[in-house]
């Protein structure tokens, strides 16, 4: 009975439960656009699957778009934290590793049958690789400041806009998907390879900090254009941005080659001028 009937105790003070702090909402918001892109990611395989292809690439092209603000968004809040970046990189996986391949192979890719679904497989687990190697270079102290503005191999969401130029062609009039499987085989092959290799892609994360004043209304005026291009003309304005994009990197190896020959020669100046101070300072016989 005395456990049924407790002795009341007025000196007695109950200990407080242990409550979780309250997260601030700056922490929360990139990792609600990055949930937002994974949505859209799994939205285009089943879109995919019903046969709209259009919808299909809308989704993987706006999953990309929203890649490129949380992390922006996170930064600019001061809310990254690494359960983000886990976060991010899963998504990423995802949109652009395994929805970009399904959507292919629904679209073109199953043509080939088996090879196909090789193709398939062979750009998903490219698009792993990649990102595992980005969050291992992440940590990485010893990397020179300069080298931040360069990825190594193409990016996740690059690899995936870039990968599906064959749909934009069918989009805009050409029959990919009646006589291109074999090609848009090969090319996809090509595409995963850029995303795995140590291909340096200029990356653009110091572009437009700084812009003189005579250059920003040609800005504007530029990027309105582009904008109405691609508004109206979506499909078209992807193609072309793809093939200058392809273009480029061949100017963004060979710019990163002469910043590594820059950083070299400067690493190389002061270990020369120790080494004459310590010639001097021996004692002369």
């Amino acid at each position: 009975m005395s456990d049924l009937f407790p002795p009341f105790e007025p000196e007695r003070v109950e200990p407080k439960r242990a409550r979780f702090k309250p997260i601030p909402f700056r922490l929360i918001a990139p990792n609600v656009v990055t949930l937002i892109a994974l949505c859209l990611g799994l939205t285009a395989m089943r879109l995919a699957v019903d046969g709209k292809f259009e919808s299909a690439t809308i989704c993987v092209l706006v999953a990309a778009l929203l890649d490129g603000i949380d992390g922006r968004l996170a930064r600019l809040l001061k809310g990254t934290s690494r359960f983000g970046a886990e976060l991010d990189s899963l998504s990423d996986f995802v949109c652009f590793g395994v929805a970009t391949g399904f959507v292919l192979w629904t679209f073109v890719l199953h043509d080939l049958r088996s090879f196909g679904w090789v193709i398939v497989l062979t750009l998903a687990c490219a698009m792993a690789l990649r990102l595992a190697r980005f969050n291992v270079m992440i940590d990485d102290p010893s990397r020179p400041e300069w080298q931040k503005n360069f990825f190594v191999g193409m990016p996740a969401p690059a690899g995936a806009i870039t990968a599906m130029l064959p749909l934009y062609l069918q989009f805009i009039g050409l029959p990919v998907q009646d006589y291109g499987a074999p090609f848009v085989g090969l090319y996809i092959l090509f595409i995963a390879f850029l995303t795995i290799s140590r291909i340096p892609c200029y990356a653009g994360k110091t572009l437009g900090t700084r812009i003189p004043r005579d250059q920003v209304l040609p800005i504007f005026v530029a990027v309105v254009v582009v904008a109405g291009l691609l508004f109206a003309y979506p499909f078209e304005m992807l193609a072309l941005t793809v093939a200058a994009y392809l273009a480029l990197i061949p100017v963004s190896v060979a710019r990163y080659r002469k910043l590594e020959r820059d950083h070299a020669a400067g690493a190389m100046i002061p270990a020369a001028a120790e080494a004459a101070v310590e010639a001097d300072s021996e004692p002369k016989i």
